[in-house]
């Protein structure tokens, strides 16, 4: 007999809108199996049996984060089929800080009322961060909060899981002065500081669908850009370099993560003119009269990943790369004293 209860019904849960759900994410999921996938989705637990082989000392790292209000621009434009790579992003970005290759992935979707047209287009874009960071999905979590939450809205949040062998782990504790910082470019505002942008434009329908010529697009273009993926790069540079440290840029921009990659007695100096602050940035600041710390302090001003590297293989590293098709360059120092960052 098929499962449905015109009970729960009422009380606001179709049960059968998570099964067409599950049905329609299905062909989305599937694109992501890889080695090592055990399991496919609907079962009460993900298996995933890891791939062990030239790893004398594995070490599971992991990592969980969600999208912020970044989700209001979403759903006030009803396009939700990226919104799940910025989600993939804010996880995997985190973990290859340690050097660890992400293995799988997770995600949980909390909504008014589950569309199932929508949970797979978010699920989509979910699916798509797997493929490109080389993860699996191996499963997830749709929850109606019917009376909790209005029926267009949703949260979303993900958790990853990734390996490293212990002697590989980078952790900055082989930094030391003299080490280049390599900045890897942003492809906007990401998924941080959107409370603040939202503060700034007061964000409406018609307000993210107005034209920028400073852009080159409307708002909402420029602020539902993706989150870059930056797990094949950066494994690429860490087998080509001597990459001692990395920082992935997020909420807290550079005053609040640079910081968390210093070796004690190492301050990082950023050289203010090599940040390539994108237009978006430029936008928010001249709009709020935000001060410069400020900016710096919430948002990744066009830098979403920071490097610190042996000077012998700075060239390789941004040569590994630019291989990789990011935007690579050298951004400033490490110097030597404990103020975390210096940006001047």
């Amino acid at each position: 007999m098929k499962s449905f209860s015109e009970s729960y019904k009422e009380a606001g849960v179709d049960v059968t809108a998570g099964y067409k759900a599950v049905e329609l994410m299905k062909e989305h999921v599937k694109k992501t199996t890889i080695p090592g996938v055990v399991s496919g989705i609907g079962g009460f637990g993900g298996l995933f049996a890891p791939d062990l082989s030239g790893i004398k000392n594995p070490v599971l790292v992991s990592g969980t984060d969600g999208v912020g209000t970044k989700l209001v621009a979403a759903m006030l434009l009803d396009k939700h089929d990226t919104i799940g790579i910025d989600c993939v992003a804010m996880c995997v970005n985190d973990v290859v800080c340690c050097g660890a290759k992400p293995l799988f992935f997770l995600d949980y979707i909390a909504c008014g009322k589950n569309i199932p047209e929508k949970i797979a287009s978010i699920v989509k874009g979910v699916a798509d961060g797997c493929v490109e960071s080389g993860c699996a999905l191996i499963g997830g979590e749709t929850a109606e909060h019917p009376g909790v939450m209005p029926d267009e809205e949703y949260d979303l949040a993900g958790f990853t899981v990734g390996i490293v062998d212990r002697d590989k782990i980078i952790d900055g504790s082989r930094m030391e002065p003299g080490d280049v910082l390599i900045g890897i470019a942003s492809s906007g505002v990401h998924s941080n500081g959107f409370s603040l942008v939202r503060k700034v434009f007061g964000l409406t329908k018609e307000k993210l669908e107005t034209y920028y010529e400073e852009l080159g697009t409307t708002l909402g273009e420029a602020l539902l850009a993706p989150t870059r993926l930056y797990v094949k790069p950066v494994l690429n540079a860490i087998e080509k370099a001597d990459v001692k440290a990395i920082s992935h840029i997020t909420g807290g921009g550079f005053y609040e993560n640079i910081p968390r990659m210093m070796k004690e007695g190492c301050t990082a100096k950023v050289n203010r003119a090599a940040v390539p602050v994108l237009p978006i940035f430029e936008l928010i600041a001249k709009t709020g009269n935000i001060p410069q710390r400020d900016m710096f302090n919430t948002f990744n001003m066009g830098v979403g990943m920071i490097m610190a590297v042996s000077k012998e293989t700075a060239d390789d590293a941004i040569r590994a790369l630019t291989e990789s098709g990011e935007t690579a360059f050298v951004l400033g120092e490490v110097i030597e004293g404990d103020e975390g960052v210096i940006i001047e």
